[in-house]
C-alpha cells in the first residue's frame, strides 16, 4: 500500500485529504501530521483574537477514515523518505504534501519577537485573546500591518471593546490601497468613523514593552498585535531548497520541489503568483491531487491551467465588510459582510 502523509492540517492540507478520500482508493493509505487534534479556520484567528468568536466555532473536526499521528515536525529527511518529529518519531512516506503554514516576519525590528502577540496560529490566538481581556479601560492596542488581518482585527477589536483605544499602523498612504481605490477609502473612513486611529506611511523601527517606535516617535501602547508579514516556517526554509524573495520554495509546474517528484508544497511554503491565502491553497490542493492521482494511475501528467481566484473578502466587525472580485469589481457594506459570512458557513458543512 502507498503511503501518501500531509503535513499540516490547514486549507492546503485539507483539501488534498478530502479529494484523496473522495476517489476512494484501495491501494492508498492517508496520514496527517499536525500539532492539533481538527482544523482551524484561519482566516477567523483575528475574531478569537477579538474575543467576539469561542474556540469552537472556528474548528472544524478532521475527517474520521485516515490515520493521524499529533505532533511538532523538526526535520524532512527526503533521502530516506521519513518526516522527523520533536518526540523523536520518524513518519515514512512515499509521497509526502507539505502544508506547514506560516510564521511572522519581523523584519528585523527590534524587540518585535519578544514584545508583541501574534495571530498566525490558533495557540497564539488565544494568548493573544487572554492579553486583551485582561486589559484596563483605556487601554491602548496597537496593531502593527494594515493587510487582510490587521484591518478585521482592529475593526473587530473596536466592536469588541469600544473601552480600548485602538490604534492601526499602516506602511501605505491608506489601508488596503493593494485592492481598490474604492475599498481602501470605504475601509479607512470606517475607520474614522468608529474612532480607530489609522497611522498611514507607518515604518515600525522598535517596539517594547511600553510602546513602539513609528520612525522616530514613540507611541504608547499597552498590547501590541504583530500583523505585518509572514514567512514560511523554520522547517522548510531550512531544507536548502531553492526560495523566491518571500522565503517561499520555489516548484516545478506541478507543485512538486525540483529534484524531489514525492514531495510537494501546498500553501503559504509555496512560491506562486499571488498573496498566501486559504482559497489559493485550497486551488492549489485541487491540482496537486490530479498530479498524485496521474501518479500513482502511472499517466503522464497534464499540463495545469493558471490557478484563478475568484476574489477577496474582508469584514469590519460583525456589520460591514468589503470585497473585490474578478474583474476587480468592488463591493462594501452590509451584503459584502454577509457573503463572508456565507462562505465561511459553507466551508464548515460543505466538502
Amino acid at each position: 500500500m502507498r503511503k501518501l502523509v500531509v503535513l499540516g492540517g490547514g486549507y492546503g492540507g485539507m483539501r488534498v485529504i478530502e479529494r484523496v478520500l473522495g476517489h476512494q482508493l484501495q491501494d492508498i493509505s492517508v496520514t496527517l501530521v499536525d500539532r492539533l487534534p481538527y482544523h482551524g479556520l484561519k482566516t477567523e484567528y483575528y475574531a478569537l483574537a477579538a474575543g467576539t468568536v469561542s474556540d469552537r466555532d472556528i474548528r472544524i473536526d478532521f475527517p474520521e477514515e485516515i490515520d493521524y499521528i499529533y505532533g511538532q515536525v523538526t526535520d524532512i529527511d527526503t533521502e530516506d523518505k521519513m518526516v522527523l518529529l520533536a518526540s523523536g518519531e520518524k513518519v515514512p512516506y512515499d509521497d509526502l504534501v507539505i502544508g506547514l503554514g506560516c510564521e511572522d516576519k519581523y523584519h528585523n525590528v527590534q524587540g518585535a519577537a519578544e514584545f508583541t502577540y501574534s495571530i498566525q496560529t490558533l495557540e497564539e490566538s488565544r494568548k493573544t485573546q487572554q492579553a486583551i481581556n485582561g486589559l484596563r479601560p483605556g487601554s491602548v492596542v496597537s496593531v502593527v500591518g494594515a493587510g487582510l488581518s490587521g484591518v478585521e482585527l482592529a475593526s473587530e477589536l473596536r466592536e469588541s471593546r469600544p473601552d480600548l483605544t485602538v490604534r492601526l499602523f499602516d506602511r501605505g498612504p491608506s489601508v488596503l490601497s493593494f485592492l481598490s481605490n474604492r475599498v481602501s477609502m470605504y475601509v479607512q473612513s470606517w475607520f474614522e468613523e468608529h474612532g480607530v486611529e489609522v497611522v498611514n506611511n507607518a515604518n515600525i523601527t522598535r517596539v517594547d514593552a511600553d510602546g513602539l517606535w513609528n520612525h522616530e516617535d514613540l507611541f504608547p501602547s499597552d498590547l501590541t498585535v504583530w500583523t505585518a508579514g509572514i514567512q514560511p516556517v523554520a522547517v522548510v526554509r531550512n531544507q536548502g531548497w531553492e526560495l523566491d524573495g518571500g522565503g517561499r520554495v520555489k516548484l516545478t509546474e506541478h507543485h512538486f520541489v525540483p529534484g524531489l517528484p514525492d514531495v510537494f508544497i501546498v500553501g503559504d511554503n509555496a512560491s506562486l503568483p499571488y498573496a498566501p491565502s486559504g482559497q489559493l491553497a485550497e486551488a492549489q490542493a485541487e491540482q496537486i491531487v490530479q498530479i498524485l492521482l496521474c501518479k500513482w494511475k502511472g499517466v503522464a501528467y497534464p499540463e495545469l491551467p493558471d490557478i484563478k481566484l475568484k476574489g477577496t473578502l474582508g469584514s469590519l466587525g460583525k456589520k460591514a465588510g468589503f470585497g473585490v472580485f474578478m474583474g476587480k469589481q468592488s463591493l462594501t457594506g452590509k451584503v459584502a459582510r454577509l457573503l463572508k459570512s456565507g462562505i465561511l458557513w459553507k466551508h464548515k458543512v460543505i466538502k
